[in-house]
């Protein structure tokens, strides 16, 4: 017999799913919340981005509020509201690793908030790089 190793296909037991990676509790704002305290809440909670819940879904983060400051506006007179992107993509909880890395780079985005019936985590990619590594 010549040595080798086997190879063993990937079944989909063995594969990580956005469910096993997201970070819960999912963190929320509100829409008239001010810029202030978005940004206050992601200090304090380590994280760049809020869900906002709105329809369509929302979402605010750390690129958000760089971008209206970077703009001229003045972050201590907008809310949320103001520097929100809206129509955000999200992941379902079963959704593969890779097809989350895929959806964020197609769509040149960081954060996806994680629904099932209703928002459940966020996954963002820092969490996709840390799996893939």
């Amino acid at each position: 017999m010549v040595g080798g190793v086997v190879g063993t296909a990937m079944n989909a037991a063995d594969r990580t799913t956005v469910e096993d990676v997201m970070s819960t509790p999912l963190e929320t704002i509100a829409a008239d919340a001010t810029v202030r305290e978005a940004t206050s809440r992601m200090r304090e909670k380590d994280i760049n981005a809020l869900v906002v819940r709105t329809t369509p879904r929302a979402i605010v983060s750390s690129t958000d509020v760089l971008d209206a400051v970077s703009d001229g506006k003045d972050p201590m007179e907008l809310e949320v509201s103001d520097v929100m992107t809206t129509d955000v993509e999200t992941a379902a909880p079963d959704l593969y690793m890779e097809e989350v890395a895929a959806m964020m780079t197609t769509y040149g985005i960081k954060h996806l908030p994680v629904v099932d019936d209703d928002y459940v985590g966020m996954v963002s990619s820092t969490d996709v790089t840390a799996h893939l590594s």
